[in-house]
């Protein structure tokens, strides 16, 4: 794009509603990733005109003038006339910047309507997704304008997500599998947060390790941001050329965070590396093996199951158990110790799985069992002998005398049940 009215200014004439083209200077010397953003943030403003730098370049086509205290008007302008002459349109004016004492606030999206069916088990989970999606979508709105990433304040909302986990290890992982396209996004970056908290712990890793390894889950997509919208969203297949594109993200996520400081070596290994496979089959360095790290074997297992586990506009969503099957069966993607670790962590049979009973009765995973992957509690609604519902009920396969047990998954796609979600909801 190309640069329109340029001006050089002190650090200390900014103002809210520039378009920073420039710092003058070294690029290591202030903590913004990008170069060229709209000035829109107070924290932001102070934080420039705290820096000693030589000098900021705005551009006075896309934000505001340093003598002006309104955005030019869409009317013909001397700025707009000289656009003309270059051979482009006249760019819109910036929006007036909010006052300082006023924060940005973006619409969140709609919420998956079946979030409200959510009964006691799952309200806590579905209360602190909604303010998860919230703080995610600061952090790569951030990321998109070019903001700095506060290490501190990612950590916040991750040990909210931790909290979560240790309480009730399930819930939040499983109500985060229910996005809506528009948050998507967001709730893909909390679900792998909570994944990777969850696997950590399975692991037998320390607090603060664990709170690092849900941080990088956090962050993985971060790079995403940068990348043009209409990309990232895309239903239909990508070209190569896209493809190429699309996997810049983790490079650029990387050096996000690099160049902010403050993150944990294995925060940065996990975004850089979380598309590697074993086989030397992934991106961006084809690594095999113990040369993928550790953390980023771990992320791989996570971002993948929440992926196929949640709907797309381009394809359906795997149920969770056929999903945890599928990848377990896999040879040569994932690290098979960590898999063991993972399958213990999310349960043979997660909760949303449909199963099918010796009894010849189908319900759905409602929670784990006590002491036993295979026997968890299964909301029974529908009998195969009858061929018809049935009053549900929770069956704890696990509870002392019980003698049944599960036969095998059934495919959803083959049932077609609509009100599946309700079922695990509010069991």
């Amino acid at each position: 794009m190309l640069a329109g009215v340029l001006k050089t200014i002190r650090s200390d004439q900014l103002r809210l509603g520039m378009f920073i083209h420039q710092f003058s200077g070294a690029w290591l010397s202030h903590p913004f990733w990008r170069r060229q953003f709209l000035l829109r943030d107070a924290r932001d403003l102070e934080k420039l005109r705290a820096l000693d730098l030589a000098g900021v370049v705005i551009d006075t086509d896309r934000g505001l003038d340093v003598m002006t205290a309104e955005p030019p008007p869409a009317e013909a302008t001397q700025g707009s006339t000289d656009a003309t002459r270059r051979g482009r349109s006249a760019p819109s004016p910036a929006p007036a910047p909010p006052p300082m004492d006023e924060p940005i606030v973006l619409p969140l999206p709609d919420a998956h309507p079946a979030l409200a069916l959510a009964g006691p088990a799952f309200q806590e989970a579905a209360a602190l997704s909604r303010q998860a999606v919230r703080q995610a979508m600061d952090l790569y709105g951030a990321a998109r304008l070019g903001h700095a990433l506060d290490a501190g304040q990612c950590l916040g909302l991750v040990e909210e997500v931790v909290q979560s986990v240790t309480r009730r290890p399930h819930a939040l992982i499983s109500i985060a599998r229910l996005k809506s396209v528009s948050d998507y996004t967001y709730l893909h970056a909390v679900a792998v947060c909570a994944l990777m908290a969850g696997l950590a712990r399975q692991m037998g890793w320390a607090e603060p390790d664990i709170r690092q390894a849900a941080l990088a889950g956090l962050l993985l997509d971060v790079g995403k941001a940068t990348l043009p919208d209409d990309l990232v969203q895309r239903a239909g297949t990508l070209s190569d050329e896209e493809r190429t594109i699309m996997r810049t993200h983790v490079q650029r996520g990387h050096d996000l965070l690099r160049a902010e400081g403050g993150y944990d070596e294995r925060v940065l290994q996990a975004c850089l590396h979380h598309h590697e496979r074993l086989n030397g089959s992934g991106y961006p360095g084809a690594l095999q093996g113990d040369a993928i790290p550790e953390v980023a074997r771990m992320a791989a297992i996570c971002d993948v199951y929440d992926a196929v586990t949640s709907d797309r506009p381009y394809r359906e969503a795997w149920d969770p158990g056929e999903a945890m099957r599928r990848m377990a069966r896999s040879k040569g993607l994932y690290d098979p110790t960590l898999m063991q670790h993972f399958v213990k962590a999310v349960g043979i049979y997660p909760v949303g799985a449909l199963v099918r009973l010796r009894s010849e009765l189908l319900g759905v995973v409602v929670a784990q069992g006590k002491g036993s992957l295979l026997a968890p509690k299964v909301r029974v609604f529908f009998s195969l002998a009858l061929h018809r519902r049935i009053e549900p009920y929770v069956l704890d396969l696990a509870k002392p005398g019980c003698a049944d047990r599960i036969a095998d998954l059934e495919s959803p796609e083959g049932w077609r049940f609509a009100d599946l979600e309700a079922q695990w909801l509010t069991g």
